[in-house]
């Protein structure tokens, strides 16, 4: 069996700590929230069986790899910046990228800002997005109001962070199930702004079977040792990339690109399929999952990666 290997690389001022596995084309597979390398433990070995260079980081701010104190460090042009490092560190001059969660909006925009660089993107969860014509969080306030909203609740520094690192476990499994399709009740009225962010959510008597004990143990034990603040700095940064973004807006996606998102995933209405392919000439399918929630390839691998490798083999 081809070994996982864990590795340490310099890349854009920062010290990422990644995984690999395989020979071959490069793949890379960004994370999102609240997760690290680890949620693509089921595609990295299945990709290197198939002929590929399989690499998931920890993304800045989580698990091993740097976290920057200051909030602006933590842009989307320092998180794509920071996988264009990765590619040049490993000797490669092209990949494909695959990014669930907020990786997602770190892959649709690598490779819409350099198209030299990567050859085909994968998109799970998140659809790209227009540029507003105002600051995200404004639109948020209007339209929740005096409502709770969580990427309000996570702007002010300390807040979020103090409720998620009180019992981490306990946080994380109250999030993974929550957000999964194996939680079917998703009522209850709007929440009022003082309210916390796991107050809607519920703790499961046990875990859903694509949710192992152990599975549970390592991603706590990793963010026991770097705390949420890195991963709320990149909510933190949605106004400033806003401002940022400013240059690109209207641009495209040209790549041969791949949607995969769970029929009961949260996000799931963001964007019709159309207006996706609008944005993204070349998306050549979109893949829905029955009954599958958030944490898409870690709730259906065998369906992911079977997406994932007809996609990449027809690039090949």
């Amino acid at each position: 069996m081809t070994d996982i290997n864990h590795r340490v690389v310099d890349t854009n001022g920062i010290k990422m700590h990644y995984v690999e596995a395989g020979e071959g084309p490069l793949v890379i597979l960004c994370h999102g929230f609240p997760e690290s390398w680890y949620s693509w433990r089921h595609q990295i070995l299945a990709l290197a069986a198939n002929g590929y260079h399989a690499v998931a980081p920890d993304q800045r701010g989580y698990g091993r790899t740097d976290a920057p104190d200051d909030i602006a460090a933590y842009t989307l042009f320092h998180l794509v910046g920071d996988i264009v490092g990765l590619v040049h560190a490993l000797g490669e001059e092209s990949a494909v990228i695959v990014g669930h969660d907020w990786g997602a909006p770190v892959a649709w925009n690598a490779a819409m800002w350099r198209p030299d660089i990567f050859r085909g993107v994968v998109a799970i969860s998140v659809p790209l997005s227009n540029r507003p014509a105002f600051p995200p969080t404004a639109g948020m306030k209007a339209r929740f109001g005096d409502n709770f909203f969580y990427i309000l609740h996570f702007q002010t520094p300390g807040v979020a962070e103090h409720e998620l690192q009180k019992d981490v476990k306990r946080s994380l499994r109250m999030l993974l199930y929550s957000a999964s399709g194996n939680n079917i009740d998703r009522g209850g009225g709007p929440l009022p702004k003082s309210a916390g962010f796991l107050d809607s959510m519920t703790d499961p008597e046990e875990l859903p079977d694509w949710l192992s004990e152990g599975d549970l143990d390592y991603f706590t034990k990793e963010f026991q040792r770097a705390g949420f603040r890195g991963g709320l700095n990149w909510y933190r940064n949605l106004d400033h990339n806003w401002v940022l973004s400013a240059p690109f807006q209207g641009m495209k996606v040209n790549q041969p690109a791949l949607y995969i998102i769970g029929e009961r995933d949260v996000t799931r209405g963001f964007l019709s399929a159309e207006q996706l392919r609008d944005m993204v000439p070349n998306l050549t399918e979109v893949v829905t999952f029955p009954g599958i929630g958030h944490w898409t390839q870690q709730e259906n691998p065998q369906g992911t990666n079977e997406a994932l490798l007809k996609f990449l083999d027809s690039l090949d």
